[in-house]
């Protein structure tokens, strides 16, 4: 079983609702106390109003670059999830392969902040001779938001972290790439009139319509050309449309319809070069609304954007990782993580690995393996213990 201190951290990470549209602060000031109380002190990048933060520290000397442990304090919700435990309280049960333990952020990812932080005694009594960075962030699960506000802190720092390893739940696996995201809110303003007079009218949802085919229609180009990398379960950039809302009696032509949609794309194609192309359909639409009506428009802005991870194979943090976990291989994830705004932005190279399953993640009675959360510990004390030796570094 995971230890008692990891149970414990656990249990209390569990109880606060981190959903992304809540503070984190609570949260952080339990963990802040925790290293306080382990004489460590930690640093707060509050967002603009205030009410959600990142917290970073360092342990171990703070003149040389070390290894960053990076996780995400926030949660999806449990709204109108069916959950037979409770959801924001850390239930044990059970079951032939091994314990689960269930409850909102187990796995994704308030395990493997658990870990870290049950780690911590061990990290000050070695001592340790290269440094450990604990970064937690805010708004991962909305776009990587919050980790922005972090990067721009860190780049400020005269030592960043030589390397990183983000604890998403990889089931332990060493995972070199995932792709990129970027969202889009579409908002269709056309002109409404009653049904009965419709040739005189503009249909918002007939508009949005054209433009979700538009889009499907991208799908299955890159379903049938490509560009494809096949590390991928799904080789080719994905383009999806999520919800649509317009419309408000079937006898009246809809003034109004919007509708979201995303591209994961792979590293050899832009998203923002698709934006452009699908813009450009756009337009050609909206020009043909305002034969009718000059006050049509289609509005386009995009919501949540972040960067694909594409670390290389000899990287020496693969190597590294691999040495750490025992496993010889890497893999790829179809979710998105802040490892590429690491990388690409603040040029720290990294790799994603970290406790449970993404099969658990984001649904109701979420769980993680209690072997899983052992695994992991494992791993700490293997980096631990490596960054102990005098000679050994990374």
């Amino acid at each position: 079983m995971p230890s008692d201190l990891t149970y414990e951290i656990l249990q209390q990470l569990i109880s606060f609702d981190t959903t992304s549209a809540n503070s984190n602060l609570q949260l952080l000031d339990y963990i802040q106390q925790y290293l306080q109380r382990h004489g460590v002190d930690s640093h707060l990048v509050h967002d603009d109003s205030g009410r959600k933060a990142n917290l970073y520290t360092t342990i171990g000397p703070d003149h040389i670059a070390g290894v960053m442990l990076s996780g995400h304090t926030d949660t999806v919700p449990v709204t109108g999830q069916n959950w037979t435990v409770p959801s924001h309280q850390l239930t044990v049960k059970t079951h032939a392969d091994g314990a689960r333990w269930y409850g909102r952020g187990t796995t994704d990812m308030k395990g493997f902040i658990a870990v870290v932080l049950a780690a911590v005694p061990d990290m000050l009594a070695q001592p340790l001779h290269t440094p450990i960075h604990l970064a937690f962030s805010y708004d991962e699960e909305i776009g990587c938001i919050g980790v922005r506000r972090l990067i721009e802190t860190l780049r400020q720092l005269p030592i960043k972290p030589a390397m990183g390893i983000i604890g998403e739940p990889t089931s332990m696996k060493v995972v070199t790439a995932h792709k990129g995201k970027l969202a889009a809110k579409v908002t269709v303003t056309g002109k409404e009139c009653h049904s009965g007079m419709a040739p005189y009218g503009v249909n918002a949802v007939n508009y949005a319509a054209r433009l979700i085919v538009w889009l499907e229609q991208l799908a299955w180009q890159k379903r049938s050309s490509g560009p494809f990398e096949y590390g991928y379960e799904i080789p080719y950039t994905t383009v999806h449309t999520g919800v649509v809302q317009g419309g408000e009696a079937l006898n009246i032509v809809p003034n109004h319809c919007e509708f979201v949609f995303e591209f994961r794309n792979v590293a050899a194609e832009s998203p923002r070069d698709l934006l452009a192309s699908f813009r450009r359909y756009a337009s050609e639409l909206e020009a043909e609304m305002r034969q009718v009506d000059p006050n049509c428009r289609i509005d386009i802005a995009i919501t949540s954007e972040y960067a694909g991870l594409a670390t290389a194979n000899d990287e020496e943090v693969v190597s590294f990782v691999q040495q750490l976990t025992g496993e010889a291989t890497t893999t790829t994830v179809n979710f998105g993580t802040e490892g590429g705004l690491f990388s690409q932005v603040l040029g720290v190279p990294n790799v994603v690995c970290g406790p449970g399953s993404m099969d658990q993640g984001h649904k109701p009675d979420e769980y993680i393996e209690s072997q899983q959360l052992e695994a992991c510990e494992r791993m700490l004390k293997r980096l631990i213990k490596r960054l102990s030796q005098p000679n050994e570094g990374l």
